[in-house]
């Protein structure tokens, strides 16, 4: 981020849709069902710890990144593209 010269506002805002992953991100403790979760997620609850992430709910119907990967409707399509902030050619 620093090479594009873009400001980083920390904590970065990681917005997930599922609310057992925001718990799991925030609470260190280990539990019987997260005890074989990928490496990846351990360094995210490491970050969450640090500080350096905040993990915040985001409704999947307003998931802007659903925009990039998957198919729907035009209108559908349009919300996000104009939640994202992108504009029509």
């Amino acid at each position: 981020m620093k090479g594009l010269n873009c400001e980083v506002k920390k904590p970065l805002k990681l917005k997930i849709d599922n609310r057992s992953a925001i718990n799991l991100a925030k609470n260190p403790i280990a539990h019987g069902k997260s005890k074989h979760i990928e490496t990846i997620f351990h360094f995210i609850r490491e970050q969450v710890t640090k500080g350096m992430v905040e993990v915040v709910y985001c409704p999947n119907e307003t998931q802007p990144v659903d925009g990039f990967t998957k198919v729907m409707k035009i209108d559908r399509f349009t919300f996000l593209r104009d939640k994202l902030g992108l504009t029509e050619c």
